[in-house]
């Protein structure tokens, strides 16, 4: 249990052989020091593994994980995580979610929930206030997600005799045929990256539902209340989260990203795409988006509704759009929404699809692999899907994933991964601490575990994206900041409003570009916040976040505690990695992004990495191979 409000008190621990159920040990202390989601998760991981579990092993945990601003009413605040060892990385990775099931994993009575051993037969589990219940699949097994979702609310409708209330995450085909990026699927919205589908499905566990009537306490209601008001407020005022989000949501930066020259085209041989115009948000929003959606508790509302056969269904995002439009050279809107949803439906990760669809088709014009897999033509693409789903034909060796397939037909140049993640649709050639964020990401070749750079070099801000210097500071800065946000539950676009709005919307004005020409020259004064975080033992309004933590749990948290917590989570899941491998040489990019220009009349258009890896180690008190020492983690707490 736990003195602190904000939580359940509970964390559960769940042999999916045995059925046996038992409580974690987790106490207020470690609630300080990790406050919650993925950094709980990561500390439970590394308290557990020992690097010699494989992703489809009995012995690997699935852990989710909640914040403790989850159902605290706080704006963009029902994200829960999921983090587990990758199919397709081979290491641990986290994938974060705004689904329902956090909301009410919490009001079924707990924050936790770590799961190992398999299921003898195909298995659903239901969760009501604090007991589990085992139930076959039956006809459950084999379907698609939409259908699987009614059948499950059908079934615990049956079972009340009403209509229940209730969260759940699911698989479809591609995790129970272990897809290597087999997503797990909560309403309309998926914990997508790195295979976490697929472990699912080597577990046989379809689905788990959860239901409760338990309410999350809240140490200052009033006050809680009162700066979760003034908070939506400035996110409805922001340049970002006022008005680009809502008006085009992430699809919105497919214009921006064609002029800067970052939007991945032709699988990263070229930042621009020709007919760009065709596949952007605005066209998304003019011609196909019927209405915005946004996850529980969100004012942003980010999520487009569109029409494929008469549904209406959840519309692409920026990646989808980026990477099944320009990345093979398709130009037709239409196509990419029914693609998009096709996906969604087969429970599988539309970047990894997408990209692995691209090296596939690079693969085929090079001679590699004669796979029938064109740049320019989509006839073909919509059952090609379906065979990763099912792993038929070319299907059973595209469910691999880029980094596998090259390793096996060779074009390991063009294979556009960073530790078997293939990136997202960012071209980092013009944006090169995004390059460094890719390459050093826990996870991947993750925009947002690396950091999310490009909002400061191309996006938001335009701090130099060339030049080297000052990145790998921010990088790190970025990172720990990120990382804190999603500890306490909550959605990454609230970090958006950090950037004071006048410097988004004034793009032209003398403040601002003496910001952005200051920004990349201030890596040493970063470093010293880092080093002494100590110093920003306050509230700063710019950071909410960290009053929203204390109004809700009744903690002493202030912004030194807050990054700190980031920099800790950071820090650990990478010690998690370094039991599996991981080092120096595994924060790399492929060739095409370090040794070939985008720009072949500009040898500044690539990524200078092992520059700015070195100076990334040293920031982060690392030692030369890239992992936290001992006395790193001592200093961080995560040993004593």
């Amino acid at each position: 249990m736990t003195t602190y409000s904000g939580y359940m008190g509970k964390v559960v621990m769940l042999d999916l052989g045995t059925k046996e159920i038992s409580d974690y040990p987790w106490t207020d202390e470690d609630r300080e020091k990790y406050i919650g989601g993925k950094g709980m998760a990561s500390k439970i991981l590394y308290d557990n593994l020992t690097g010699k579990e494989t992703p489809f092993s009995e012995e690997n945990l699935i852990v989710i994980t909640t914040g403790p601003l989850t159902g605290s009413g706080a704006p963009c605040s029902n994200r829960f995580n999921i983090s587990t060892l990758s199919p397709l990385t081979g290491i641990t990775t986290s994938s974060n979610c705004g689904g329902n099931f956090g909301f009410y994993l919490k009001k079924a009575g707990y924050d936790g929930l770590i799961i190992r051993g398999k299921c003898k037969e195909p298995t659903w589990i239901e969760i009501k206030n604090s007991k589990f219940f085992f139930h076959e699949c039956g006809t459950l097994w084999g379907m698609k997600v939409t259908e699987a979702q009614e059948e499950l609310q059908r079934r615990m409708n049956e079972s009340r005799g009403c209509r229940v209330k209730c969260g759940m995450v699911s698989i479809g085909p591609a995790g129970e045929n272990l897809v290597s990026f087999a997503a797990v699927i909560s309403g309309e919205r998926a914990a997508g990256r790195s295979g976490v589908g697929a472990v699912f499905g080597s577990k046989k566990l379809k689905a788990i539902v959860a239901t409760g009537n338990h309410e999350t306490p809240i140490h200052n209601p009033k006050k809680n209340a009162k700066h979760n008001l003034k908070w939506t407020q400035t996110l409805r005022k922001h340049p970002l989260t006022g008005n680009q989000l809502p008006k085009m949501g992430t699809a919105g930066l497919v214009s921006p990203m064609q002029m800067r020259g970052i939007l991945s085209t032709k699988n990263y041989t070229y930042g621009q795409y020709e007919h760009f115009d065709k596949v952007s948000g605005e066209t998304l929003a003019e011609d196909y988006n019927i209405v915005n959606k946004g996850c529980m508790s969100c004012p942003i509302k980010c999520a487009r509704t569109v029409k494929v056969s008469g549904k209406e269904v959840k519309g692409p995002e920026l990646e989808t759009l980026g990477l099944l439009g320009g990345g093979i050279l398709n130009d037709n809107l239409e196509k990419i929404l029914k693609w998009n949803y096709e996906l969604d439906e087969l429970g599988m990760d539309t970047i990894s699809a997408s990209s692995t669809l691209a090296w596939a088709m690079e693969a085929n014009e090079k001679g590699l692999w004669k796979n029938g897999l064109e740049f320019g033509r989509t006839d073909n693409i919509s059952k090609a899907f379906d065979d990763m789903a099912y792993r038929r034909g070319i299907g059973a060796e595209l469910a691999n994933g880029s980094r596998w397939l090259s390793q096996k037909y060779g074009g390991e140049d063009f294979a556009i991964h960073s530790k078997g993640l293939e990136l997202a649709a960012y071209e980092p050639r013009r944006s090169v601490g995004q390059g460094l964020g890719y390459a050093v990401s826990n996870r991947g070749g993750c925009h947002l575990n690396g950091g999310y750079l490009v909002i400061l070099e191309n996006l938001g801000l335009r701090a130099d994206p060339q030049t080297p210097h000052g990145k790998a500071d921010l990088c790190m800065i970025m990172q720990d900041i990120m990382e804190a946000v999603s500890l306490g539950g909550q959605c990454l676009f609230t970090s958006y409003a950090v950037f004071p709005g006048f410097l988004i919307s004034k793009p032209n004005s003398i403040l601002t570009m003496i910001v952005n020409k200051i920004l990349p020259f201030t890596g040493p004064i970063v470093r010293m916040i880092n080093k002494f975080t100590e110093i920003a033992s306050f509230h700063l309004w710019l950071i909410p976040h960290t009053k929203a933590i204390k109004y809700v749990t009744g903690m002493k948290i202030n912004l030194a505690k807050f990054i700190r917590a980031g920099e800790r989570s950071y820090n650990v899941e990478r010690a998690v990695n370094a039991k599996f491998g991981v080092s120096a040489a595994s924060d790399t990019l492929p060739k095409r992004l370090r040794d070939v220009p985008q720009d072949p009349k500009d040898p500044s258009t690539k990524v200078p990495l092992d520059e700015m890896k070195k100076i990334y180690y040293e920031a982060r008190g690392w030692d030369k191979n890239g992992l936290p020492t001992e006395k790193k983690l001592r200093k961080m707490k995560i040993i004593s």
